[in-house]
């Protein structure tokens, strides 16, 4: 058994490095582009749309982790479109928190960083006073993005099980719609119980 759980994970950490490397060439590749034909004001959007995407994937993750199974089984034996996905995010809870707080955090973490040099590059900062003004911006960045996972935390484990549900109906509608399944079958995987 506990061999079987040894060969899962190095699966998973295979699986996570794959994706990992190619999110991460991706991000960085369209932010690059996008990034080198706009304007100032533009790049700042693109600056602000990476932390946000990490930020919402950090509330995300702390929503799985913190949400409860229980209301979700009394809404799939009404059939509840969605209820069925919410039961499998609670019980991938491990597999999902890292993907969203670790993969898609630090990814966006590592591309915000690229694109915050980009923009200090547009400003064409010189001298002492150039060094000074890329410290502080890269202490701007770091608090914003410190701060927004701080709050992004707190509204996922008070608002955890309407944050679960609302992925859980896109990854319905996905599954309905494309017949691709984002998570195994719930009914092979046990949750333990939260006390």
């Amino acid at each position: 058994m506990k061999n079987k759980n040894i060969n899962t994970n190095y699966k998973w950490i295979l699986h996570i490095t794959i994706i990992t490397f190619f999110l991460a060439t991706i991000l960085n590749f369209f932010s690059d582009v996008a990034l080198k034909e706009s304007n100032l004001l533009v790049a700042f959007c693109i600056l602000g749309f990476i932390v946000l995407i990490g930020i919402i994937f950090d509330i995300i993750g702390t929503a799985v982790i913190s949400g409860r199974e229980e209301p979700f089984h009394a809404m799939a034996a009404k059939k509840v479109f969605g209820a069925k996905e919410a039961i499998k995010l609670l019980r991938n809870a491990n597999i999902v928190a890292n993907f969203c707080n670790d993969v898609v955090g630090d990814i966006s973490g590592i591309v915000s960083g690229a694109a915050l040099m980009a923009i200090i590059v547009k400003l064409a900062f010189e001298g002492p006073k150039g060094s000074i003004y890329t410290a502080i911006l890269g202490g701007l960045l770091s608090a914003i993005t410190i701060g927004g996972k701080a709050i992004g935390k707190n509204i996922g484990i008070a608002k955890s099980q309407s944050i679960v549900y609302t992925v859980a109906v896109i990854f319905a509608w996905i599954e309905k719609n494309t017949g691709i399944k984002i998570l195994p079958d719930y009914k092979n995987n046990k949750r333990k119980k939260r006390k």
